[in-house]
């Protein structure tokens, strides 16, 4: 069974290109009190209550006649899961993928995925191009919104502001979960006064004392904003710790000499922005993904542009180009840690640059050893395999070229014009990329179950039924977490995930997929 979706893993073009803002009726978001609406534990707290879209009248439903779970829309509201960055034309996939799947099953599963710490680069890649793909909503869905915030709630635990901003103004802002994300989104990408002013001109938008406060300030309206606070802090709607830092945020000249505030243990992007503010910035490292974006400001310093990168980078959140570009701004000047992984890739660019290539069986081993303690192979192979491979490396730095090659997006086409003599290992690794598995039996259990899932036809039975009763997007899913599961050890699951994505036309997903388990180490 193949379905054609080979071209699934385009790389997704840089989000910044998108700007179509568009405005949406508002969706009324309920909590049953036990589920939680969103994996993300840090936004901030910028609205009230949400506010009925269309508030029932008395005499029409008797109060409390509904259940706590029951959403209230709009019949004619449209459905925030229509919205998308990439379309069918760039990801090859059909726009009824979700299918018979429920929202809930496919953000149940969406949220499991994301959160996990450490995603193959070929899950990532898979996940987020499932998430920013122009999809038709699945039959059984609430149209409550719950499948679009898992899908921003993924974007945004990865780090992935740019592409979740834009969906999100896409999709509208006028539903107070997604504009509290969008909000939160704008604090940390340095956009806070657009923020700000959506949330001025936003009817149905209710917003807390500290968020009104900010808001208000940020706008010149000084004075209204000490009132603000002085009459929230007096009727007890502001907490202390709270209403300390939006003082010194306010007037900081009248805390000159006092102690610095105690670092908030939990801050939400509001606190991270308020500290910053009053000149007591909280350091990012220790703090969501999410966070280290504002590191990449110029406002920042060096080495906390170049650690933002290099987290940021690893996962995708950030393009080789850019993470090359910060590293590569200054000599470093100091020495150990990210200092010397610095130096080695400094010294390794120039000896590339000067195709020297004595230099570069000198200086690519050390360089990729920084790479393979930090994570950043495939960021490295993305820019770098094309010109290693063309060069007339020896010993060790071929053996290396070798698998920069193959986790480069140009794995396949290298592969193929791949001249030096290959080893057992390297001859599993070709056959891999160039679709030809050698025919000896593999000596590593994790190699054998590899080879079973490229021989394996058809749609695995643990898959079947999602695949039979429509559900296609929602078994691609399960897929991934079949591939984690059998990176994590269970080589059945391994098998499975590889042989199912190679039956779907999914072929670059299962060869590259296979590529990284043999090639990288797994990070926690």
């Amino acid at each position: 069974m193949r379905l054609g979706l080979s071209r699934l893993f385009t790389c997704c073009a840089p989000m910044a290109m998108v700007a179509v803002l568009c405005s949406a009726p508002a969706i009324a978001q309920t909590n049953d009190g036990n589920r939680p609406l969103s994996a993300i534990d840090w936004l901030s707290d910028t609205l009230d209550a949400p506010r009925p879209t269309v508030p029932p009248a008395a005499s029409d439903i008797a109060e409390n006649a509904l259940p706590e779970d029951v959403s209230v829309l709009p019949l004619d509201a449209p459905d925030p899961d229509v919205a998308g960055l990439l379309p069918s034309s760039v990801t090859g996939l059909p726009h009824g993928l979700w299918g018979a799947s429920t929202a809930s099953d496919i953000a149940r599963r969406i949220r499991t995925i994301s959160t996990r710490p450490d995603l193959l680069p070929a899950s990532r890649r898979l996940l987020n191009t499932l998430v920013l793909a122009e999809l038709d909503p699945p039959v059984l869905s609430d149209r409550d919104g719950r499948l679009f915030l898992a899908r921003i709630d993924a974007l945004l635990s990865q780090g992935l502001l740019d592409e979740a901003d834009a969906l999100m103004a896409l999709a509208g802002l006028s539903t107070p979960e997604i504009f509290r994300r969008s909000f939160d989104t704008k604090l940390l990408l340095g956009t806070e006064d657009e923020a700000c002013a959506r949330l001025t001109h936003t009817p149905g938008l209710s917003p807390t004392l500290q968020a009104r406060i900010f808001c208000l300030a940020r706008g010149g309206d000084w004075d209204a904003a000490a009132l603000t606070l002085e009459t929230g802090e007096a009727l007890g709607l502001i907490r202390e710790n709270q209403g300390a830092l939006l003082a010194r945020f306010l007037d900081p000249e009248l805390f000159e000499g006092e102690p610095p505030l105690p670092a908030p243990e939990h801050p939400t992007p509001l606190t991270f922005r308020l500290m910053e503010a009053i000149g007591e910035p909280l350091p990012t490292t220790s703090l969501p993904l999410a966070f280290a974006q504002s590191d990449l400001r110029a406002s920042s310093g060096w080495k906390a542009r170049a650690t933002a990168a290099e987290r940021l980078a690893r996962v995708g959140a950030l393009s080789p180009n850019r993470w090359l570009g910060i590293w590569s701004e200054h000599l470093p000047a100091a020495s150990g840690g990210i200092w010397d992984r610095i130096d080695v890739l400094q010294d390794f660019e120039k000896t590339l640059l000067a195709k020297d290539v004595d230099g570069l069986n000198r200086t690519l081993p050390p360089v990729w050893d920084a790479m393979r303690a930090s994570g950043l192979q495939p960021v490295f192979a993305e820019l770098f395999a094309t010109p290693l491979s063309t060069l007339p490396l020896t010993g060790e730095a071929s053996e290396i070229a070798f698998e920069v090659a193959l986790l480069s997006p140009d794995y396949e086409r290298i592969a193929l014009k791949w001249s030096p003599a290959l080893t057992k290992e390297q001859r599993l690794l070709h056959g891999i990329a160039v679709g030809d598995l050698p025919t000896q039996r593999q000596s590593a259990a994790q190699a054998r179950a590899i080879a079973q899932g490229f021989r394996g036809t058809g749609i695995p039975v643990r898959l079947s039924s999602l695949v039979s009763e429509k559900r296609l997007g929602e078994a691609i899913l399960r897929a991934i977490e079949l591939l984690e599961g059998g990176a994590a050890g269970d080589l059945d699951e391994l098998s499975d995930a590889i042989q199912f994505f190679r039956a779907i036309g999914l072929e670059a997903t299962a060869r590259r997929a296979a590529l990284e388990l043999l090639l990288l180490e797994r990070r926690g």
